[in-house]
């Protein structure tokens, strides 16, 4: 069947010659793989069309949908909407690229969720607009919020004697907990608490590998 939805790039592998095979969250459907052939050829305007699927895009699509397949087409595709500076800014696109590799490693399954879908092209849109102090946080906000969809959550019962962030168990506590998963006061430096929450994702998360966008995005926050 035909279906119009919108769709988040997540990821694109070159397939043949000329097509790809890319990984969109969609509104409708969620987390879905699509080919698209002849993207990487050049138009008789002289631009190819393959910028449409880079990670982080936001698209318009017309898709062939059938719920026995892995892989399906797209009937059209037109750009949602433009950024300003994801594609543009160094620091920005770090940031988007960083939300991608999260987003992407926590999707398992092909399930409906427009809510995720919603937040995600909101997320993205207020990065776009936000200046370089928000940016800075923007990461840690981004991997705390969308743990909630997950079923993960962190309570905020923090307080000067609740100090330990337990990992494990998702609270702050007065005691340092027996593991190694733990923040302790003053670890509150963005670069140290990325890598805090992603070991709370690998804990929690089946199959969840390191970040590899994870170092390149602190040595750009740190520069």
């Amino acid at each position: 069947m035909v279906h119009k939805t919108k769709g988040i790039v997540l990821r694109t592998v070159k397939y043949g010659e000329t097509s790809v095979i890319v990984t969109i969250l969609t509104e409708l459907f969620g987390l879905q793989s699509y080919l698209v052939n002849g993207v990487r050829t050049v138009s008789g305007k002289g631009a190819s069309k393959a910028g449409m699927f880079q990670p982080a895009a936001m698209l318009d699509l017309v898709i062939y949908h059938q719920e026995s397949k892995n892989l399906h087409r797209l009937k059209e595709y037109n750009w949602l909407h433009l950024y300003q500076h994801i594609f543009s800014d160094v620091i920005t696109h770090a940031v988007a690229v960083f939300m991608i590799e999260l987003m992407q490693k926590c999707l398992k399954q092909p399930e409906t969720n427009p809510e995720l879908y919603y937040f995600m092209e909101d997320a993205l849109n207020s990065l776009d607009q936000s200046g370089q102090q928000v940016q800075a946080n923007f990461p840690l906000f981004f991997a705390l919020h969308l743990a909630g969809f997950f079923g993960l959550r962190i309570d905020d019962n923090y307080s000067g004697k609740r100090n330990f962030l337990d990992l494990r168990e998702g609270y702050f506590t007065a005691e340092k907990p027996a593991h190694p998963h733990y923040l302790e006061y003053p670890l509150s430096e963005i670069s140290y608490l990325l890598m805090a929450y992603e070991d709370f994702y690998s804990i929690h998360i089946a199959g969840f590998t390191p970040l590899k966008t994870l170092p390149v995005l602190r040595t750009i926050l740190e520069a």
